[in-house]
């Protein structure tokens, strides 16, 4: 699917004609940029695109970022277009199983195995407030090569490049991905072990790995939890540019070439706009007359906010907006930035005409 998108696909599809101009305001957020970066003290990319001119801009954006919970929106596009090939029904349900179980939010882990769940009901929780276990139930429902074939061809869609997003995985498997940095024997660990270990402070769990496999810990390969979790970065997974991601998001506005038609898309942003997760990041900053249908992510020392923002009863726009955060510790040091950028880009002049 994906190579024949490629092949039928020109340098730029149709509607993408990202202008070579660089307004005004493009100067006044490199230096809103730079100021926001230095009181983080960490490292932070963005990616905007006005999807009616075309004119983008970019900071860090073309470096490859680890995306998070992001990957759950090709995961979305995917469930929704086998529902459009009446492959699977949002009513269908999907009984949950104690394999199923992965740390993080949402409402999913409170059910008891054996509880029958609907995919609409796990559509809505993956998104709106980042189940893990919801995203992976659905991943296990449509296949992973499914979803990374989705996630390629909404890239391709935009006259983007494929190769600059993924391969993604299942949450599990990050677990299972950085913990095996650590000592090869987590890879064979499930997901109600790494609950088991997330109640630990992140420099405890290292220890408590070496217990739950009874192993000493001068057996592992990297000295701390950080280290493990930037040689797991170091591998791709989950990982893609801010630019790349926004092609995703912009295929969601505009269709392109992908088979997603748009009463699938515009029920994936309907989703998107009810997300509750990240009040504190982008759309904070971004003002109350900014609509903004968006999926957040969190990992490890690194955060992002993504999505497409309009204006309220304006003409103006839409905008992609992609940002991802890497440095501090506290999530609420990354929102504060996060939160900055909105800022910035609502007083710079980016989300205006252009």
């Amino acid at each position: 699917m994906v190579v024949a998108l490629l092949i039928a696909l020109p340098v730029h599809a149709d509607w993408y004609y990202e202008v070579d101009k660089q307004s005004r305001w493009q100067g006044d957020l490199n230096a809103r940029m730079a100021a926001i970066e230095e009181v983080f003290g960490g490292q932070l990319g963005v990616y905007v695109q006005n999807l009616a001119s075309g004119e983008a801009y970019s900071w860090k954006a073309d470096e490859p970022w680890y995306l998070a919970s992001l990957i759950k929106v090709p995961v979305a596009a995917q469930v929704l277009a086998e529902r459009q090939a009446g492959r699977l029904s949002l009513d269908e349900r999907i009984t949950l199983a104690r394999s199923d179980y992965v740390d993080g939010a949402g409402p999913v882990n409170w059910h008891d195995p054996g509880t029958p769940i609907s995919i609409g009901y796990l559509l809505e929780q993956m998104i709106t407030v980042s189940d893990n276990t919801a995203s992976d139930m659905l991943i296990d429902r449509v296949g992973l090569e499914a979803v990374n074939e989705r996630a390629n061809a909404m890239v391709a869609a935009s006259g983007g490049r494929p190769g600059h997003i993924g391969p993604i995985s299942k949450l599990v498997g990050v677990r299972q991905g950085v913990y095996g940095q650590l000592h090869p024997d987590a890879q064979d660990l499930d997901g109600l072990d790494f609950m088991a270990l997330r109640k630990h402070p992140v420099s405890q769990r290292p220890v408590a790995l070496a217990r739950a496999l009874s192993v000493r810990q001068d057996a592992f390969e990297q000295p701390n939890y950080d280290r493990a979790f930037d040689a797991y970065e170091a591998t791709g997974e989950n990982v893609g540019t801010l630019r790349a991601f926004g092609d995703v998001l912009a295929s969601l506005h505009h269709g392109g070439m992908t088979d997603l038609k748009a009463e699938q898309r515009q029920m994936l942003l309907a989703v998107m706009n009810r997300t509750s997760s990240g009040e504190r990041r982008l759309k904070q900053g971004l003002g109350s007359d900014i609509h903004f249908a968006h999926k957040t992510g969190t990992q490890h020392r690194r955060s992002c906010d993504a999505g497409i923002a309009s204006r309220i009863s304006s003409a103006q726009g839409p905008w992609v907006i992609v940002a991802c955060s890497r440095g501090p510790l506290p999530v609420s040091a990354h929102e504060r930035a996060l939160a900055s950028i909105g800022d910035a880009l609502r007083f710079s002049g980016a989300l205006a005409d252009l």
